[in-house]
């Protein structure tokens, strides 16, 4: 009897771990995320977290001073407290003394302190670490080599108290002390030039919202909730699976089985399919990258030879360059590749900061006939009547340079050509492997090409516009603009908020007459995700800026 009494149960008990298993299951299930990564990362170590991947994971396992949030309906970023839980601005400005929390511990146990916050400025700042922030300290005190001054630049008044002073006739603000807070006591043993290559023999020690679980080389990166941390919630995500899959059409299937619960980068072809699906829903990151046409202001090869400022025979005049906005159909490529999910730009401020938009401007209209005006203008004409514009007995011709492997490139160069070989332009467009192409754009060797850029937030135009080149690594069309190099300089320095918007109101209008590029388009960032998210909120910020608040449904 006892045997058969025990036998009988048996289907019971098994019942019962099934539904106690299916339940842990689905309990890990409830607060696991897994978002796709089409490549593997090469460091998660904040100093060398160069791609944007890199970036957004170090962000979720190291803790920043402040954090900031963007506030949609201003147009602009909040500042809030995350390892300085307050702090006090000098009356000039010149100085902000940080109340430090005193109850954050790294993930080896050891007490978060100022000096942690010294040695993050210091090693970041260092010539020999080569960090993906060195040389941007320019509103601290720093010397010849950009390091900067710890003397003149830090007080250290207790472990939880720390002033940082910052150079005069400057405007320093919360956003030169966000980044990551990197631990003194794991790194200060290393020797500098090592720092680089340390990460494969350091097990992470953080005091962000994550910690690192697992790194499986070219297929996960596992990270988990730290219950420990100043900045978990119960109830939220506790685990983020970033898991790697270098095939789009992979990705997307992955996605559509419920593999995967997050993509991004969805093409704009697949918008339409997506969205008929009802467990995912897809959203748009409205514009903070825009794509352009780069027309080299200078002669190439007269400032690769000499360093001497000479205007392009073809590029050089701003009437050129605007007939040249006027030939290209921009909606075309909106609606033909984009499938809508973008609008026409005509220059570098993108309408998300509200305040410091112009509105009194608008992209000129696509207009063959206006271009043809302007080029005959300036001398350029179909004296022969063979179809194409001569000036001087000499063509109007020139190579159009785009990186391979690139179809939005392709179809953008392809259009380009056709539009101004129906004003009597001829374009030849070269393909070039994306190393190459990168590295003659940046060393100002080509004359014509199509690129995009990603705005910064907060705004910082300098590099892309100011007429000195030294100072100005990313003005690859070497425009030369006094008033714009004016406007530049008064912003650097401005501390008034509203003073900086008329400011870069008044850039908007120097940039919109003179067209030193042809602005194309504003991009819309696509992502697709799981209903079961809860809490996504996507913003110019990216994805995963603060998915320590994301939770999940069964």
């Amino acid at each position: 009897m006892k045997i058969r009494h025990i036998i009988s149960t048996l289907p019971l008990i098994i019942i019962l771990l099934f539904i106690s298993g299916c339940q842990n299951k689905s309990s890990e299930k409830s607060g696991r995320i897994i978002s796709a990564i089409n490549s593997d990362l090469e460091s998660l170590n904040p100093l060398f977290a160069f791609s944007d991947n890199e970036g957004n994971i170090s962000e979720l396992l190291y803790a920043s001073l402040v954090q900031h949030d963007w506030d949609d309906k201003k147009g602009d970023m909040e500042t809030s407290p995350m390892l300085a839980k307050s702090w006090e601005w000098s009356s000039d400005s010149s100085s902000i003394t940080l109340n430090l929390r005193d109850d954050v511990k790294w993930s080896d146990g050891q007490q978060f302190t100022a000096n942690d916050v010294v040695f993050s400025f210091d090693t970041y700042s260092d010539p020999l670490v080569q960090s993906k922030l060195y040389g941007t300290f320019k509103n601290f005190y720093i010397d010849s080599a950009m390091h900067i001054d710890l003397k003149k630049t830090f007080i250290v008044k207790n472990p939880f108290v720390i002033v940082i002073n910052f150079k005069k006739n400057r405007a320093p603000s919360f956003y030169d002390i966000d980044f990551p807070i990197i631990p003194e006591h794991v790194f200060k043993n290393i020797n500098r030039k090592d720092l680089v290559t340390a990460e494969k023999e350091l097990k992470p020690v953080t005091d962000g919202a994550f910690t690192l679980s697992q790194w499986n080389k070219n297929q996960s990166i596992i990270l988990k909730a730290d219950k420990k941390s100043f900045l978990y919630k119960n109830g939220k995500v506790s685990e983020l699976i970033f898991k790697i899959v270098p095939d789009y059409n992979s990705e997307l299937t992955q996605l559509k089985k419920g593999e995967i619960d997050l993509m991004q980068d969805i093409k704009a072809d697949d918008y339409t399919a997506l969205s008929k699906i009802n467990n995912l829903n897809i959203v748009a990151i409205k514009e903070r990258e825009y794509d352009y046409a780069g027309w080299n202001n200078i002669d190439p090869e007269v400032y690769k030879k000499t360093k001497h400022i000479v205007p392009n025979k073809l590029f050089g005049n701003y009437e050129i360059r605007k007939a040249l906005t006027f030939s290209i159909d921009r909606d075309e490529i909106i609606k033909q590749f984009l499938n809508n999910h973008g609008e026409a730009a005509d220059g570098p401020v993108s309408s998300i900061f509200k305040d410091a938009f112009n509105y009194d401007l608008h992209p000129l209209i696509y207009s063959p006939d206006s271009s043809k005006k302007l080029l005959t203008k300036a001398g350029w004409k179909d004296t022969d009547r063979n179809g194409t514009l001569k000036k001087n007995g000499e063509e109007f011709s020139f190579t159009l340079c785009i990186p391979g492997g690139n179809p939005r490139r392709d179809f953008t160069a392809t259009l380009i050509q056709n539009n101004l070989q129906a004003i009597g332009i001829k374009v030849k467009i070269e393909k070039l492997e994306p190393e190459v192409f990168f590295q003659k754009m940046f060393n100002r060797e080509l004359d014509a090409w199509v690129a995009g850029w990603t705005v910064s937030i907060p705004l910082d135009l300098k590099s892309f516009w100011y007429s000195k080149l030294s100072d100005a690594p990313l003005n690859v069309a070497s425009y030369q603009n006094k008033t714009m190099d004016e406007l530049l300089e008064k912003i650097e320095v401005s501390q008034n908020g509203d003073e900086k918007n008329v400011l870069y109101k008044k850039l908007q209008e120097v940039i919109y007459k003179d067209n030193p590029v042809t602005f194309l388009f504003w991009d819309d960032k696509l992502i697709a995700y799981n209903t079961r998210i809860q809490n996504l909120n996507a913003s110019p910020l990216g994805v995963f800026h603060n998915c320590r608040n994301w939770s999940t449904v069964k």
